[in-house]
């Protein structure tokens, strides 16, 4: 499933994310606090169940879904996306859709870093911890 996805990320590195946190309806204070902050992610399965922990200094997040199958979440702006997730050539891919706004989610290993792409935020590596 996500076996190599499993384990605790650490933030590396993040281009611009502060205009994907703007898209999202972030105000500018938080924007600004959120580009310092370096989170670490941790990837998990129980079963068919995938869980993804966010967690900084600023703001904590976790879903819980199975793959294939659609489920609401709250992005880091405080809305209700509707979001399903695949697996495709050992890349994890999620797609969150809210209010017409679409934003695909892509995580997979990249030289033994988890490399995170998304439609505004051109690329988040982390590390292993």
């Amino acid at each position: 499933m996500v076996d190599q996805l499993q384990g605790t990320w650490k933030s590396m590195s993040c281009e611009n994310f502060e205009e994907y946190m703007k898209e999202l309806g972030i105000g500018r204070a938080s924007r600004k606090l959120g580009c310092l902050a370096k989170p670490t992610v941790t990837i998990s399965t129980n079963g068919n169940m995938i869980s993804i922990k966010t967690k900084s200094i600023f703001k904590n997040n976790e879903v819980s879904f199975k793959l294939g199958e659609e489920f609401v979440e709250s992005t880091p702006g405080g809305h209700k996306s509707k979001s399903a997730a695949t697996l495709d050539n050992n890349s994890l891919i999620q797609v969150e859709d809210w209010n017409g706004k679409e934003i695909i989610i892509t995580r997979k290993l990249v030289d033994g870093k988890m490399v995170v792409l998304q439609a505004w935020l051109k690329l988040v590596s982390f590390v292993s911890v």
